[in-house]
């Protein structure tokens, strides 16, 4: 079995009270702290699934050299669109979102768990990045593995955790709280 396909069983994994949203934001901060910190510019957490910062998206040379087919930029307001890929056959999507826990990044879950899943499913290797890596990115693969994956938040959590040091925003984890409820109800 391959590291990503091993997943965790619902009956074995961290409770959360998603009843109490305060106390899910807690509870899901306190999975956040532990495990794996950030330890490369880019980390597989998915098969062909990365997620980066700024500087591997803007280095052309190490984009070729893990071999990047598609690129979402969940930066894009601040930091250069896809133009700097022109000539490379990278597909380019860029959200134009803001790290800040009143940022609605909800609106941008499903158009980007589709297009990341497409990317993958046509045999592609992806990169999604931010500014650092560790928020607004995170933020959307985990609704992806979510929407796409049937992964809970706490099952997502985990599965990227094992690739990355995430810590998305208390905003961010509310709405993947919200997103969590929408799918599962209040069960972990």
């Amino acid at each position: 079995m391959s590291q990503y396909s091993a997943g965790t069983s619902r009956s074995s994994q961290a409770g959360v009270d998603f009843t109490s949203p305060g106390l899910a934001v807690m509870e899901i901060e306190r999975l956040l702290i532990s495990g794996r910190a950030i330890n490369t510019n880019a980390d597989e957490v998915w098969p062909n699934l990365y997620i980066g910062n700024m500087d591997i998206a803007e280095n052309c040379s190490e984009m070729r050299r893990h071999h990047f087919t598609h690129v979402l930029n969940c930066a894009h307001s601040s930091r250069r669109g896809g133009e700097i890929y022109d000539g490379m056959g990278i597909t380019y999507m860029g959200i134009d979102a803001h790290d800040s826990p009143t940022f609605d990044m909800s609106v941008n879950f499903n158009k980007a768990a589709e297009f990341i899943h497409t990317a993958l499913k046509d045999g592609g290797r992806i990169l999604v990045h931010c500014h650092v890596g560790v928020s607004r990115s995170a933020t959307v693969v985990l609704a992806y593995l979510m929407l796409k994956q049937n992964m809970t938040l706490v099952e997502a959590i985990q599965k990227v955790k094992e690739g990355r040091g995430v810590y998305p925003n208390r905003g961010f984890l509310r709405q993947l709280i919200d997103l969590h409820i929408k799918l599962y109800g209040y069960r972990n």
